[in-house]
C-alpha cells in the first residue's frame, strides 16, 4: 500500500504527463483520494487509475503537482536526492570540462528533475534559488550532498548564498529573502564576493546584489562565438550588463568596443571589469537608453560600428505580452540593421521562453525586409549546455542567439 494521497487527472493532463511534462495543473485534477498538504508527496493517476508519476503537491500554486519520478519503486529518501545531485554534477563535468566546471550552473530545475531549484557555482561560492515549496523542504539534503560531492572532487566551497528574493516564491506559498545558508558543515563564508574566470576574462561577482544569481552564465560560449568574429572590428555592445560580450570582443582583437547600458550600476561594474582585465584602451562603457541611442545614431547617419551586439533583457515574461515584445525586438534589430554597413555583423538574441524561435526568426526576417538588407546566417545558437534543454519540457528551451552578416 503506497503512503501517498492519489490525485486523478483529466485526459489532457494525462497526455502531458505521458509525454514527460512534469507539471500537473490544479484545473486538471478531477478527484482526490486521501489528504495532503502543500509540500507533501502525492501520486498522480489517470482518470481510470493508471499510475503516471509521483511528485510534490501544492495547494496554493496553479501547478498542483511537480512530478519528480515516474518510477513507482522510487523512495524519496536521502539516497534518492544524493543520486539526483550526483547525476547533475557528473553531467556538468562531462559537458563543461574541468576548467568551465568552476563557473557554471550545477542544477537547472526541471532539466535535472529537481523542480524549481537553481544552483550556480561561482568558483568557491554556490548560489541557490528555490521556487518550489517541496524542494524548499528537502534543500538541506541537497545542499549537503552538493558540498560533500564537490569536496570529494577536490572542490572547496566556502558558502551557499540563497537568492530567494523573487516574487515567484510567494506564488508557491513561500516568503522572499536572501542571505547565507547556515549549516554546521559550512565554514564562515566571509564577503558575498568572488572572482571568476570565464573564457580567460576575470570578473568580480557580487552574489548578494548582482542580477539573478550574480552573473549570466548561459551565454558563455556565445560570447566566444562573438570573440571569433571581432578581430579588427568596431563593436557596439548593447544592454551590456557587466560588459561580458564587450570584453570577449576586445579579447578577440576588436579595434574598439563601446559597451552601453541604461543602468548606472551596470556601467560601473563594466568599467571595473574593463580595468580588471587591462582593456581600457579598447573598451569604453557608456550609460544610455539603447532604444534612444540607436535612434540618435540613425538620425546622425552614424556608421562607425561594423559589429553590433543586441543582448536585451526578456521583453516578455508571459504569453499575453508576446506581441508587444515582438515590436520591441523588431525596433532594436531594425535600427541595428540600418546602422550596419554592408558586410557588417550582427549578434542578436532573446532570453524569453515565450518568444519562441519561430517568432524570433520571423521578426528578424521582417526587420531585414524593412531595413532593405539580407541576412547571411553564420550561426544559430542556444544556451550553454550547463542549462540543458529537455525536449519534453519546452520551458527549458529559452535562449535564442543568432550571428549574421548583413549584406
Amino acid at each position: 500500500m503506497r503512503p501517498y494521497a492519489k490525485l486523478y487527472i483529466t485526459k489532457k493532463g494525462e497526455k502531458a504527463a505521458r509525454s514527460g511534462h512534469p507539471w500537473v495543473y490544479g484545473e486538471e485534477v478531477t478527484r482526490v483520494d486521501g489528504t495532503f498538504e502543500t509540500g507533501d508527496i502525492v501520486d498522480v493517476l489517470s482518470d481510470k487509475g493508471k499510475y503516471l508519476g509521483t511528485g510534490f503537491a501544492n495547494l496554493i500554486s496553479k501547478i498542483r503537482v511537480r512530478i519528480l519520478s515516474t518510477n513507482a519503486n522510487d523512495r524519496f529518501d536521502e539516497a534518492f536526492w544524493q543520486r539526483r545531485v550526483q547525476y547533475a554534477l557528473d553531467y556538468r563535468r562531462t559537458v563543461m570540462g574541468e576548467k568551465d566546471f568552476a563557473c557554471c550552473r550545477l542544477i537547472f530545475g526541471d532539466a535535472d528533475e529537481m523542480p524549481g531549484l537553481t544552483v550556480d557555482r561561482y568558483n568557491d561560492i554556490l548560489v541557490a534559488q528555490t521556487l518550489c515549496y517541496g524542494m524548499d523542504q528537502v534543500k538541506p539534503i541537497i545542499f549537503k550532498a552538493l558540498f560533500d560531492q564537490l569536496q570529494a572532487m577536490g572542490v572547496t566551497i566556502r558558502g551557499i548564498y540563497e537568492r530567494n528574493d523573487v516574487h515567484v516564491r510567494e506564488l508557491d506559498g513561500m516568503e522572499q529573502y536572501k542571505g547565507w545558508y547556515e549549516a554546521a558543515y559550512l565554514p564562515e563564508p566571509g564577503a558575498p564576493l568572488t572572482t571568476i574566470d570565464e573564457n580567460g576574462i576575470l570578473y568580480d561577482v557580487d552574489v548578494e546584489n548582482g542580477q539573478k544569481t550574480g552573473f549570466f552564465l548561459d551565454q558563455k560560449y556565445n560570447r566566444l562565438a562573438v570573440a571569433k568574429l571581432a578581430k579588427g572590428r568596431h563593436v557596439l555592445d548593447c544592454f551590456t550588463h557587466t560588459g561580458a560580450f564587450a570584453l570577449n570582443a576586445a579579447k578577440g582583437g576588436a579595434a574598439s568596443v563601446t559597451a552601453v547600458d541604461v543602468s548606472a550600476e551596470a556601467v560601473e561594474m563594466t568599467e571595473e571589469n574593463i580595468r580588471r582585465n587591462g582593456l581600457e584602451a579598447i573598451v569604453t562603457a557608456k550609460q544610455a537608453n539603447v532604444f534612444d541611442l540607436l535612434t540618435q545614431l540613425a538620425e546622425e547617419k552614424n556608421h562607425d560600428y561594423d559589429f553590433i551586439i543586441l543582448d536585451p533583457p526578456a521583453f516578455t515574461k508571459s504569453g499575453h505580452t508576446v506581441h508587444n515584445a515582438i515590436r520591441g525586438y523588431k525596433e532594436i534589430n531594425l535600427k541595428a540593421m540600418k546602422l550596419l554597413p554592408r558586410g557588417g555583423y550582427l549578434a542578436t538574441c532573446s532570453c524569453s521562453h515565450f518568444m519562441r524561435d519561430d517568432l524570433f526568426r520571423r521578426m528578424l526576417a521582417d526587420a531585414a525586409s524593412d531595413a532593405g538588407v539580407h541576412l547571411r546566417q553564420i550561426e544559430g545558437r542556444q544556451q550553454s549546455p550547463d542549462h540543458p534543454i529537455l525536449w519534453n519540457v519546452p520551458e527549458t528551451n529559452y535562449l535564442k542567439f543568432y550571428l549574421f552578416q548583413v549584406v
